[in-house]
């Protein structure tokens, strides 16, 4: 349980130090969006390429040039994706969701926290995070497709071009 064999260490070492370059030249390769998490999806790629690590470097039964294989399968197909996602809109908002205005105008947008699962609290705390102490001072709070807020002041709004693609901002 503590200690199996040298053999075992000395392939966990020359393995890993292999499938690690493999995929740091994968990640170069494939581009920054590989590991953005812009998204849901783009998470998930991330998430799968460290368990593939993993697996390439604990897993006796995957030899090092399937685990490349499939290191090289997942940014290929995540490439796949963003390109064909970057190019129709449709297929875009099949794999993404849209930001969502969860302020207005200083006004909490209660629906939209319910539907997003998200509390009241959270919003403030996000506000209080930016620096702002008075939300009658925020022109708009928006759930980012990656989970984040961003929140915008009215000094900063100016002609609010920033959040036409946000569900509800024709509200503003």
């Amino acid at each position: 349980m503590w200690f199996d064999s040298w053999a075992d260490l000395a392939r966990i070492v020359v393995v890993g130090a292999a499938a690690y370059t493999v995929l740091v030249v994968v990640l170069r390769v494939s581009g920054k969006r590989t590991l953005s998490q812009l998204n849901a999806f783009d998470f998930v790629v991330t998430v799968a390429l460290g368990s593939t690590l993993a697996t390439i470097l604990l897993s006796a039964d995957v030899s090092f040039t399937e685990g490349v294989t499939a290191l090289g399968l997942l940014a290929g197909l995540q490439f796949l994706v963003a390109t064909v996602s970057a190019h129709w809109q449709r297929t875009r908002a099949g794999l993404t969701s849209r930001p969502v205005l969860l302020l207005a105008d200083g006004q909490v947008r209660h629906e939209a926290l319910k539907r997003n699962r998200l509390a009241e609290s959270e919003l403030r705390q996000a506000v209080r995070m930016q620096g702002t102490g008075d939300l009658s001072q925020v022109k708009a709070v928006v759930l980012e497709t990656n989970g984040k807020l961003s929140i915008i002041t009215t000094s900063q709004y100016g002609n609010g071009s920033a959040l036409e693609d946000v569900r509800g901002a024709q509200d503003l």
